[in-house]
């Protein structure tokens, strides 16, 4: 079996730039995703976008507006609004890399992916594959983010990543990791300090 059938699908895409995207997926959808994971998506040519959740949307409607304006409302009202409602959820995706002729990229792609293309869940070895190369020059994307908490994004994937790589017997990576984000962050000193406040909870865990 392919990595690719192997690998979860957690939705469709809704739009998307070279830099990033967003998929939608219904609330039963709901509990595969998660922030900062490594997600992707296989184009007609085969080759591969990867991104990293950055953040999940669940927009409003006019019926849950009137739901909650309420005093009371009924169990059944309440599921049948989240399992069957006509808004997805959006998941917000930063594009990290991609890869072409099987191999693998942390630049932007050549082109975005399109919609209603299917978003798949990366598993442990494709995390691990993907993670591992160049040195973990994928780091900078994430530290390009404007307003989205970068560094609650950053430990929650370190913290994954980590855990991926530590099952395969891989515990140097996330020294490895760390040591990318000082010198990516060498000339911003409070930034910096930031991030290894962040990373020092993660070892504390």
């Amino acid at each position: 079996m392919s990595e690719t059938q192997k690998s979860i699908p957690i939705g469709k895409l809704l739009r998307a730039e070279n830099s990033q995207f967003v998929a939608g997926c219904r609330v039963r959808e709901l509990e595969t995703p998660a922030l900062g994971a490594l997600v992707k998506v296989t184009l007609e040519d085969q080759s591969q976008i990867y991104g990293l959740i950055t953040n999940i949307l669940i927009n409003d409607d006019s019926l849950v507006r009137q739901l909650v304006s309420g005093v009371s409302i009924p169990t059944e009202y309440t599921a049948d609004n989240r399992y069957n409602r006509n808004l997805p959820v959006e998941i917000h995706v930063l594009t990290v890399g991609y890869a072409q002729n099987g191999q693998i990229s942390h630049r932007l792609p050549p082109r975005p992916p399109l919609s209603l293309d299917e978003l798949h869940l990366c598993d442990t070895k494709e995390l691990c594959d993907f993670t591992s190369l160049n040195e973990q020059a994928y780091l900078r994307h994430i530290l390009r983010l404007i307003d989205r908490p970068v560094e609650e994004i950053l430990a929650a994937h370190l913290r994954q990543a980590k855990a991926a790589h530590d099952s395969v017997g891989d515990t140097g990576w996330y020294s490895q990791a760390c040591q990318k984000l000082i010198t990516l962050l060498r000339d911003d000193y409070l930034r910096l300090t930031t991030v290894l406040d962040v990373l020092t909870d993660l070892e504390r865990e």
